[in-house]
């Protein structure tokens, strides 16, 4: 991957690490299988877990940690090798997961594109160019975009 999507995706997960509280969550980069509805798993470049969920995942020496239960937060950073892939294959895929927030960061076109779960199962799509953005299942946690794009330059 790029030297741009790489530096964004370790930022975006350093933001996240300063305020998520490590006895609920824990935080993966490139890490953490998600299981598909269809088949095989996903690995996504950044990605909340509940610590419950972890925990259940330490079964000792060579045992995969892959998850099946929705999670609060999946993040895709956009490439030029991927960016088609993650919005035409593996989006759809997370929203039949049921992940409560799925986010796609382009660091070229300096925007975030999240899809949130409402109450009936469908997702509504938002796309931002700055400012303060709120995770929805992550209550306490802010990212600002304009700090975050800042280091993109």
């Amino acid at each position: 991957m790029s030297a741009e999507h790489n530096a964004l995706m370790f930022e975006l997960g350093y933001h996240l690490r300063r305020q998520l509280d490590p006895m609920r969550f824990r935080l993966r980069f490139n890490a953490g299988r998600l299981r598909r509805p269809s088949t095989a798993t996903y690995i996504p470049d950044v990605v909340v877990i509940p610590a419950a969920l972890e925990h259940e995942q330490r079964r000792g020496p060579g045992a995969l940690e892959l998850y099946s239960e929705p999670l609060p937060l999946v993040v895709e950073v956009w490439s030029p090798s991927t960016g088609a892939y993650d919005v035409d294959a593996k989006f759809p895929e997370y929203q039949q997961r049921g992940d409560h927030e799925i986010w796609r960061l382009h660091p070229f076109e300096r925007t975030l594109r999240a899809w949130r779960r409402q109450s009936d199962g469908s997702y509504i799509e938002t796309v931002y160019h700055g400012g303060m953005i709120e995770p929805v299942a992550l209550p306490g946690v802010t990212i600002d975009l304009d700090e975050l794009f800042s280091l993109e330059r």
